[in-house]
């Protein structure tokens, strides 16, 4: 927006406040005196904000709740979510060896992937991981040809595609029939899948597994394919049904959704009207972690076009949020040393990246008096940022900072240029 308004408050974390000196603060630590710190660019992260809506979800799920860690993913965060209750959803063997490293128990894990290799299998097998969520009739093979070496029983969900399509973007709708994702319903696959895992003694199947998409609004989506899936599993009366993650979350000014608590709720009412009676699990990412995080750059250079464009660059870009680039998604802008001033003047956010399409922000509302080198914000990027990101042109992988009751804690720290040698043999 460029009405002058300041960035909207409910685009922050929880614990975010405005000191005497106008600077913005985060669970007690002012933003500037972090970039100053540790430098740019910088994911700062409300721990505490963290934690409640893992509790959240758990509140409504109990042992039901699993975080998807593909939203974001370090050692203190898997570690964060297991103490407040939640399981872990993981989706290649690196996830799954993060998680381990940070003391999750295997069977408090669930491995998702629609191209599990066979380690990556074995490795499931071998460590106890709680359930694999089996998204193809490959993998099932893979499975039972595993058992045949040495006739350990693998537990099992089936991924179910229900037919709904979510209205999200293109890239990341998965419940649609035509998708890479899952045993699809309307085909008979789903039923031929069931019936190939109950006759198989290299698997146990507990339940089923359905996801819609990511940064989904609507609530009728979810209705539907908890309706959808609960038709379909019903005659099995398996003890399991994961309805998948995909809440959406605010980004912009104008946009709202759901709280979780109000889409458990909605969840749990589909569900029942179905006549479900299975134990339903859920498995946000992107609703726990998106709004807990700033990301903060240094303004590089700033060039006004009269008449095209004015363009402020940064130090960081796709590198750090691809999401503008793959989906063209919106966020705000503002300055933390100012974060209550009005944003009147337009600017396009790029990054410095030597790609013509490598840009932050389109359309920025910015304060009249930005200049170079001043700090410049994002709110919003605590989900599918760092998890994202990249090294193009051998940039460095930002930092992380978990904030708390004042107290800054470093739990990634920023790459260097010899990490970038570490797999280079010369």
């Amino acid at each position: 927006m460029t009405d002058g308004t300041p960035v909207p408050w409910h685009l922050l974390p929880d614990n975010s406040a405005v000191g005497d000196d106008g600077h913005l603060s985060i669970a007690g630590c002012d933003v500037l005196a972090l970039a100053a710190e540790f430098g740019t660019p910088l994911f700062i992260y409300d721990e505490d904000h963290l934690r409640a809506r893992c509790r959240e979800a758990v509140a409504a799920f109990g042992s039901g709740a699993t975080y998807a860690t593909k939203a974001f993913l370090c050692r203190a965060m898997a570690r964060l979510a297991y103490e407040e209750g939640m399981g872990l959803d993981v989706a290649t063997g690196g996830e799954l060896h993060v998680c381990l490293q940070a003391g999750v128990p295997a069977d408090r894990l669930v491995f998702h992937g629609n191209n599990k290799s066979v380690a990556e299998l074995q490795m499931a097998r071998d460590l106890g991981v709680g359930r694999i969520v089996v998204d193809s009739f490959d993998e099932l093979s893979r499975l039972e040809a595993l058992y045949g070496t040495d006739g350990q029983v693998a537990p099992i969900l089936l991924r179910i595609t229900p037919g709904i399509k979510a209205e999200t973007h293109d890239y990341i709708a998965t419940g649609q029939d035509d998708s890479k994702f899952g045993f699809t319903v309307s085909t008979g696959a789903a039923t031929a899948a069931v019936e190939k895992a109950q006759a198989s003694p290299a698997v146990e199947l507990f339940g089923l597994h359905a996801h819609i998409g990511s940064q989904v609004f609507r609530v009728d989506s979810f209705a539907a394919a908890v309706a959808a899936v609960g038709r379909f599993a019903l005659p099995f009366e398996l003890p399991e049904l994961v309805v998948g993650g995909g809440l959406g979350v605010p980004y912009v000014e104008g946009e709202e959704a759901p709280t979780i608590a109000q889409w458990s709720a909605i969840i749990t009412r589909a569900a029942a009207d179905a006549g479900l009676t299975a134990k339903l699990g859920i498995e946000p990412g992107r609703s726990i972690a998106a709004a807990a995080a700033i990301t903060v750059y240094t303004v590089g250079t700033m060039k006004e076009l009269p008449g095209i464009r004015n363009y402020v660059a940064v130090d960081g870009g796709m590198s750090d949020n691809p999401r503008p680039v793959l989906y063209g998604s919106g966020y705000e802008t503002f300055l933390p040393r100012a974060v209550a001033a009005p944003r009147g003047k337009t600017v396009r956010v790029v990054g410095k990246h030597c790609e013509s399409g490598d840009l932050l922000v389109r359309e920025a509302a910015v304060p009249s008096d930005l200049v170079v080198g001043d700090y410049l914000a994002t709110p919003v990027t605590g989900a599918y940022g760092h998890s994202m990101g990249s090294n193009y042109n051998k940039i460095l992988r930002p930092a992380v900072v978990f904030c708390r009751d004042g107290d800054a804690r470093l739990v990634v720290r920023r790459e260097t240029f010899d990490d970038l040698l570490l797999t280079d043999l010369g």
